[in-house]
């Protein structure tokens, strides 16, 4: 991490952000961040990609560490191509997970080649 990289920012300063691949191509926006309260870890980011005009929109949970922040170009860097994120496990605006049930979380943390989540493990 650079002197320039913040090591500790507010949600809202984060959710908008768009959301690049190393291409540079558009894969959506940070929504929400989705907070594992049992320790105050980010378990993932929620990402709005595809539709038009906001319509047919699919979120996805991409897990944190599987992110970068680009502090010069304000955006978070996300290293998968387009068709990859079009494939990974997302869910409807309307039909979120059960934020008790965390094998859809380890089901995407799996996805990315992530480590499994464990909820409540220290970082």
């Amino acid at each position: 991490m650079s002197e320039r990289t913040p090591t500790v920012l507010s949600a809202t300063t984060l959710i908008g952000d768009d959301v690049r691949n190393r291409q540079g191509e558009d894969l959506g926006d940070v929504t929400d961040i989705v907070i594992d309260l049992r320790n105050g870890r980010v378990a993932y980011a929620v990402l709005d990609f595809g539709g038009f005009l906001g319509i047919g929109n699919k979120l996805f949970a991409v897990p944190w560490q599987a992110m970068t922040l680009d502090t010069e170009n304000k955006c978070f860097v996300l290293d998968v191509d387009r068709t990859r994120l079009e494939d990974a496990p997302g869910f409807p605006k309307d039909e979120w997970p059960s934020h008790a049930d965390f094998s859809f979380v380890n089901e995407v943390h799996a996805y990315y080649g992530l480590e499994p989540y464990e909820v409540g493990a220290e970082v």
